[in-house]
C-alpha cells in the first residue's frame, strides 16, 4: 500500500499530483531545484527537498538525486508526471532496483515503446494500422535516401529516441532529403544523445487524434475515448479537446479497438496514450505511444468523470480496474488551452519574469490547473507553459463559448502570455466549425503575417 509518494516533477503537474494524493490520504514529497525554492508545489507538499542546481540536468533530470531524496524521506513511490524522466526507462529500472513503486509502466515496456522502430514493428505484428516506413534504425544518409525512394515522397525523418517535436524534418523531394536527414540527425544527437533515425511516409494534412488507455497488472485494458490535438505549433500542442469533431461513434469504436489492441500487444500497464494520424477519408495510422500521463489529460477527465492521476496510483498499487469498456460513457465536450509565458508577436519567444498581479476565471464548468500565483517568478530554465485552462459544457459550441468567456477574464500582469492569441482562435469560424488539421496554426499564422505586411 502506497503511503508516501515523491513527485519527480515541478509546475502544474506536480500540484495536480499533490492534490490527488491528498484526497487519497497519501503523504507527498516535493523536489525542487534552487530556482524553484518558492514554487507552489514546494509549498503544498507535506515535505520538500532540494535536489540540485537550476539546470534541469542538475536537478529534475538527476536520477541519483531523486532516488536519494526518495530514500531519505522514506517515500515508497515516485510519480514522474510528464516530461523530464517520465519516459526514461533507465529511471524506471532504477526505481525497480531500489524497490520503489514507479507510477507508470515497467521499464522494459517504456524502453520498447520509446524506440519508434520497435514500437512500429510491435503494432505491425498486432495488426494495428501503421504508416508505411522503414524497418530499421538508420544512420547513413545515402542508405536512408534509397529507402525513402521505396517508401515514397514526401517522407518524414524522425529521431528513433525522439519526442516533443525534436529531431524531425519533412522532405518533399529527393533533392530536399539529404539536408532534412542531416539536420534532424544533428538535432537528435544534441537532444537525445543518439543519431539513429527513422523514416516513414509523411501523411499530409491529417488530424492528430489520441486515445487514452488504462491498463492494470492483470491484463485488463480499456480506452477512455479520444482527444483531438490537431491545433499545434512546431509539433507542440496548443489546444486540445474531447471528443473530436471529426470522430463519429463508428470511427471511435474502430479506433478505440485499435488502441486497446495496441496496448495489449505491448503488454502495457498503467495510463498511456495511443496517438494516431487521421486522414479525411477516415483512414488512421498508429504514430506512437506515450508511456505517461499527458498534459491534456483533464479533457478526458471531464467527459468520462474518471480521475486519471488517482487511477494511475491505484493501478501501480496493484488494484484491478474497476471499469469495463461498456462502463465508459463520453458525455459533453471539454476543451483545454495551454497558457504559456511567450510572445506570439515575436515568434512565440519565451517571456519569463515575475507575475505582479493575476486573476484566473471561474464559474460552472471551468477548471484551472496551475502553479502560478501573484509575486511568483516564471523561470527561464524550464517549459514556458504556466497554466492550463479547461472548460466543460454540454456541446462543443457551448464549450467554445465558455472558453472564449474564460480567456477574456484571465489577467496575468508582469509577463507576456499567449492569452490574446488563444482568444482569437476561439473566434475563428474555421475553428468553431471544427475545420482544422495539424497544419491549421501554420496557416493562421501565415495569414496574420500577410495581413501585417499589407498594413505596413
Amino acid at each position: 500500500m502506497i503511503q508516501k509518494l515523491l513527485i519527480a516533477n515541478r509546475g502544474e503537474i506536480a500540484v495536480r499530483i499533490i492534490r490527488a494524493c491528498r484526497e487519497m490520504g497519501i503523504e507527498t514529497v516535493a523536489v525542487y531545484s534552487k530556482a524553484d525554492k518558492d514554487a507552489l508545489h514546494t509549498q503544498l507538499a507535506d515535505e520538500a527537498i532540494c535536489i540540485g542546481e537550476t539546470k534541469a540536468s542538475e536537478s529534475y533530470l538527476n536520477m541519483e538525486s531523486i532516488i536519494s531524496a526518495t530514500i531519505a524521506t522514506g517515500a515508497d513511490a515516485i510519480h514522474p508526471g510528464f516530461g523530464f524522466l517520465s519516459e526514461n526507462s533507465q529511471f524506471a529500472k532504477l526505481c525497480e532496483a531500489c524497490h520503489i513503486t514507479f507510477i507508470g509502466p515497467d521499464s522494459d515496456i517504456i524502453a520498447r515503446l520509446g524506440n519508434k522502430a520497435v514500437a512500429r514493428q510491435t503494432m505491425v505484428d498486432a495488426g494495428v494500422p501503421v504508416i508505411p516506413g522503414c524497418q530499421k534504425a538508420l544512420t547513413d544518409v545515402k542508405e536512408a535516401l534509397e529507402i525513402a525512394k521505396e517508401i515514397g515522397f514526401p517522407v518524414i525523418v524522425k529521431a528513433v529516441l525522439g519526442g516533443g517535436g525534436k529531431g524531425m524534418r519533412v522532405a518533399y523531394t529527393e533533392e530536399e532529403f539529404e539536408n532534412a536527414f542531416l539536420m534532424a540527425q544533428k538535432e537528435s544527437g544534441l537532444a537525445f544523445g543518439d543519431e539513429s533515425m527513422y523514416l516513414e511516409h509523411f501523411v499530409e494534412n491529417p488530424r492528430h487524434i489520441e486515445f487514452q488507455i488504462l491498463a492494470d497488472n492483470y491484463g485488463n485494458v480499456i480506452h477512455l475515448g479520444e482527444r483531438d490535438c490537431s491545433v499545434q505549433r512546431n509539433h507542440q500542442k496548443v489546444i486540445e479537446e474531447s471528443p473530436s469533431a471529426a470522430v463519429d461513434e463508428e470511427l471511435r469504436e474502430k479506433m478505440g479497438q485499435a488502441a486497446v489492441l495496441a496496448a495489449k500487444a505491448a503488454g502495457y500497464k498503467n495510463a498511456g496514450t495511443i496517438e494516431f494520424l487521421l486522414e479525411k477519408d477516415k483512414s488512421f495510422y498508429f504514430m506512437e505511444m506515450n508511456t505517461r500521463i499527458q498534459v491534456e489529460h483533464p479533457v478526458t477527465e471531464w467527459v468520462t468523470g474518471i480521475d486519471l492521476i488517482k487511477a494511475q496510483i491505484r493501478i501501480a498499487d496493484g488494484e484491478k480496474l474497476k471499469w469495463k469498456q461498456e462502463d465508459i460513457q463520453i458525455t459533453g465536450h471539454a476543451i483545454e488551452c495551454r497558457i504559456n509565458a511567450e510572445d506570439p508577436s515575436k515568434n512565440f519567444r519565451p517571456c519569463p519574469g515575475r507575475i505582479t498581479d493575476m486573476y484566473l476565471p471561474g464559474g460552472k464548468g471551468v477548471r484551472i490547473d496551475s502553479a502560478i500565483y501573484s509575486g511568483c517568478e516564471v523561470s527561464p530554465y524550464y517549459d514556458s507553459m504556466i497554466t492550463k485552462l479547461i472548460v466543460f459544457a454540454a456541446t462543443r459550441k457551448e464549450a467554445i463559448a465558455k472558453m472564449h468567456r474564460a480567456l477574456g477574464e484571465v489577467i496575468i500582469e508582469g509577463i507576456t502570455t499567449n492569452i490574446d492569441f488563444l482568444y482569437e482562435i476561439m473566434e475563428r469560424p474555421d475553428y468553431q466549425e471544427g475545420d482544422f488539421t495539424i497544419q491549421y496554426l501554420e496557416k493562421v499564422l501565415a495569414m496574420c503575417l500577410k495581413f501585417v505586411s499589407t498594413v505596413e
